[in-house]
């Protein structure tokens, strides 16, 4: 079965539910072949893994053995769990260095031609949905310039790596664990419902796949056929990537026409920055609660109805910049927890914007 096939049978059964599978006739996963990052270790030799392997497979009433082997021949990949730590303590965060990697000539180009391919499917998108085309340009840009960088990693094996070797010292390794234990479940799943090899997807080093970088639960939650040829495919129809990451923030509460910010200025007499800080990017104030705590908003931000969040972007030993954040700044951090990303998305989508005028 040719590869684009297989992932329009894994679509078909993504949209359905992600309820517990029907048993399906397994097919033998395929030996790992060689890639960049040199897996070594397989986790067959791994008990607690193969126990894993039995209790998903009694959970989604799938052949024991078929995930038994798929879960023994994923390899452990030793850079993944480094990749997943933290910045060491002291690490000063820096937006304008943060900013310029992802805002930048050639991402702004290769925007302007996704947007110019896509214009029509966009449009739509923004219509059925109320998410903005530069908000979904600029995540697909972030995510995989467009395509370009939709990773390199067995998807099996990063997932595997990370339920059965998440690194013990990061902060909040337990719930990590538990996550991609759940991602690696979604996605033998779903493989398993399409007759389809879990060793031949390729994606992030935390397993996400297609233009816009979706992990297996996300996939089977949000993902759609946005183009209507009767299958969902994030890995080539820029059409379903354009849809599905509408669909997404939609499922994350966006509200149609609500700005993502506005601009903030402080009142040094009345300043409570520390309070105002506290809940961190979740909309929390009102503009009066603001107001008082010395924070006042821009003409649009004054006249705002919902709750804001006071939101903190340090620029290392130069003074940081602020904006007062809405549900919709809340909502793109919903696709990854930063504020520092939800910026970028949002500043690489009007950049690209702005130059398809010029």
């Amino acid at each position: 079965m040719k590869k684009t096939a297989r992932w329009a049978n894994i679509a078909i059964f993504l949209i359905a539910s992600c309820a517990i599978a029907a048993s399906a006739s397994p097919q033998k996963p395929s030996k790992p072949t060689a890639t960049k990052q040199k897996p070594a270790v397989p986790y067959a030799s791994r008990p607690e893994a193969l126990q894993f392997a039995d209790d998903l497979a009694a959970r989604r009433d799938l052949d024991r053995e078929w995930v038994r082997q798929a879960i023994g021949q994923a390899h452990f990949l030793p850079q993944v769990p480094r990749l997943m730590l933290p910045p060491a303590k002291g690490t000063a965060k820096n937006w304008r260095v943060y900013r310029s990697r992802f805002i930048d000539p050639i991402r702004i180009r290769a925007g302007q031609r996704f947007w110019q391919e896509n214009e029509a499917t966009l449009e739509r998108a923004e219509r059925e949905y109320g998410v903005p085309a530069e908000i979904i340009v600029g995540i697909i840009g972030v995510e995989t310039i467009y395509g370009q960088q939709m990773g390199t990693f067995r998807v099996m094996d990063a997932l595997a790596t990370l339920a059965f070797d998440f690194p013990s010292t990061h902060p909040r390794a337990k719930e990590r664990t538990a996550f991609f234990r759940g991602e690696l479940e979604q996605f033998l799943s779903l493989t398993n419902r399409s007759d389809t090899d879990p060793f031949e997807p390729r994606g992030s080093y935390a397993g996400a796949m297609g233009l816009g970088q979706f992990m297996p639960s996300s996939w089977v939650r949000y993902a759609i056929d946005f183009d209507g040829d009767g299958r969902v495919d994030l890995f080539k129809s820029p059409a379903d990537a354009i849809g599905s990451v509408a669909n997404y923030f939609r499922g994350h509460g966006w509200t149609p026409g609500m700005p993502t910010h506005f601009g903030v200025q402080f009142d040094a007499a009345r300043l409570q920055l520390d309070d105002l800080l506290a809940p961190d990017i979740l909309p929390t104030f009102s503009v009066a609660s603001m107001t008082a705590k010395g924070a006042v908003l821009d003409a649009q931000g004054a006249q705002h109805t919902g709750p804001l969040a006071l939101v903190e972007l340090q620029n290392g030993g130069e003074p940081a910049s602020y904006v007062a954040g809405t549900e919709n700044f809340y909502a793109i951090t919903r696709y990854n927890w930063s504020s520092y990303y939800a910026m970028a998305v949002i500043e690489l989508g009007r950049e690209v914007a702005a130059a398809r005028t010029r």
